[in-house]
């Protein structure tokens, strides 16, 4: 989850075609479908509950895939519906229910994520549970939404629009609504619906389609406001929900983009510090230099674009931010951002750089882009929550932000200009996000972590009321799957044997 500025409803036409009755109408519930319906569904939705999954082998073969009928609108059935595409990977051994993963975003699709799924996930666990995942709406193979054309996205990628000036804050503001056009005209009325809280509750729909009479929930980085989402608007049926890489769900949009500064600061502090430890380190003195010249070739590549291996595209800074970014999500991509500042400052070449920002955009060698997550991520984003746009609290926050933030943080101010103008409202939340009544949760947080701050997951733990923090000291982002054996044998006990964490134990 990387919150960046590069980065009233009228309806318009649905993006796919979606099935334009929702699922057959029902008289009655199947009784074991009946027992697993939330406290207080609308009646208008209980069709929904009603359909059966068709499971087919897809992915090699190897997983299986269906299509669920959503409601558009989970606030207005007269909205009609549209589809969402799950994945599963079935129990190895005697199933105990499903454990339903999301890889985070907003925009991650989690049938992209399924099989690195299976790699992070304990062989103990996958044992016992099948694997479910899906793409949120809005997001991947659901009903997507769509925005503009590849070209476009790619200008947008690319473009660099100095916020400090009237001039560079037009130019972003015209680019801004280009884009939020094009999401209504080719969108339509889902765009207003792909808020958290609506996505959690397509999760409760999957927990009574598989039959299961509580949610398990492993939830990666943005995952783990979804699954807070679910928690607060369900917690009556809360299994064992893990929520690695904490988002805090109190924070407004402008204090979560200081954090995120703050947290990429300080990955990019211990970056460099382990690599003026090692050999070819192209920053050179001390801490402080070595991110002086990090901040200097930003500021370079905003005034003359590094030139790379095409000619058509030259390192922007908006590029060289994203490259530099996408490699402090883990210290294993350490290497690769050595060897792409190596080119860059010794050589002037921006192709490292720029390799690692289109590994970050998901945009190929040809310039299409291989997911609609920059879309999925505006979209989703602007929907929960909004930014100041007072030209004096946007530059107060950005002095704030380089006050922590010094060599990365002009791309984390004016973030309230990415929503202004989104063509639909924010969708308020309307339940207790302390989720009173839900069986203990599990939240992860890593000391070291840029996208989601440790702090996150501290807030995160002291919101929800049932919630134990467990901590890795460690480098990167989330950790379950990639830390170490403590973590590990924490959560894999928590979600087979319902042993939650010791309280305050740090591995």
């Amino acid at each position: 989850m990387l919150a960046l500025l590069v980065s009233g409803c009228v309806a318009g036409r649905q993006a796919t075609p979606v099935p334009p009755d929702g699922p057959p109408a029902v008289t009655e519930l199947p009784a074991d479908v009946d027992a697993l319906l939330p406290d207080g569904l609308d009646p208008a939705f209980r069709d929904f509950y009603a359909q059966t999954l068709t499971w087919e082998p897809c992915i090699g073969g190897s997983l299986e895939c269906a299509t669920v009928s959503i409601p558009v609108s989970w606030r207005d059935a007269s909205l009609g519906s549209a589809s969402l595409e799950a994945v599963r990977s079935p129990a190895r051994g005697e199933r105990v229910g499903s454990l339903l993963v999301n890889p985070g975003g907003p925009g991650g699709s989690g049938i992209d994520f399924i099989e690195s799924a299976i790699g992070l996930v304990s062989r103990e666990v996958t044992e016992v549970y099948d694997l479910v995942s899906f793409d949120p709406r809005g997001v991947g193979r659901s009903t997507p939404v769509e925005c503009v054309d590849d070209d476009v996205l790619d200008r947008m990628t690319q473009a660099d629009h100095d916020l400090r000036t009237a001039e560079g804050r037009a130019s972003f503001a015209a680019e801004q609504k280009e884009f939020a056009d094009g999401c209504l005209e080719r969108t339509g009325t889902l765009l207003g619906n792909v808020d958290t809280a609506s996505a959690a509750h397509d999760m409760d729909l999957l927990r009574v389609l598989v039959r299961d009479e509580r949610l398990h929930y492993l939830g990666y980085s943005y995952g783990t406001q979804l699954g807070a989402a679910y928690a607060g608007q369900f917690p009556e049926k809360v299994g064992r929900l893990v929520l690695d890489g904490a988002v805090d769900i109190t924070q407004t949009s402008d204090e979560a983009s200081l954090g995120q500064a703050q947290g990429f600061e300080l990955a990019l502090r211990s970056y460099v510090t382990a690599c003026q430890a090692g050999p070819g380190c192209p920053l050179t003195g001390d801490v402080d230099s070595g991110l002086a010249q990090v901040r200097d070739l930003t500021e370079r590549a905003l005034a003359s674009p590094l030139p790379t291996d095409d000619d058509a595209r030259p390192l922007t800074r908006n590029l060289a931010f994203y490259g530099i970014a996408v490699a402090l999500y883990t210290d294993a991509s350490w290497p690769y951002l050595t060897s792409a500042l190596h080119l860059a400052l010794v050589e002037g070449d921006g192709t490292g750089l720029l390799q690692l920002a289109d590994v970050y955009n998901d945009r190929r060698h040809d310039g299409t882009f291989g997911s609609n997550s920059f879309a999925a991520f505006r979209a989703i984003g602007c929907a929960d929550s909004r930014g100041s746009t007072d030209l004096a609290t946007m530059e107060a926050d950005r002095l704030e932000i380089l006050a922590v933030a010094p060599t990365l943080g002009e791309s984390f101010a004016y973030g309230g200009l990415v929503c202004e103008g989104w063509p639909t409202p924010v969708v308020d939340v309307d339940y207790d996000v302390s989720a009173q009544g839900a069986a203990p949760i599990v939240v992860i947080g890593t000391t070291g972590d840029p996208a989601t701050p440790f702090e996150s997951a501290e807030a995160l733990a002291r919101t929800l009321d049932s919630a134990t923090l467990l901590t890795w000291e460690g480098e990167g982002h989330t950790a379950y799957g990639r830390s170490n054996a403590c973590v590990q044998d924490a959560v894999d006990a928590y979600l087979l044997e319902g042993t939650v964490p010791a309280e305050g134990l740090v591995c």
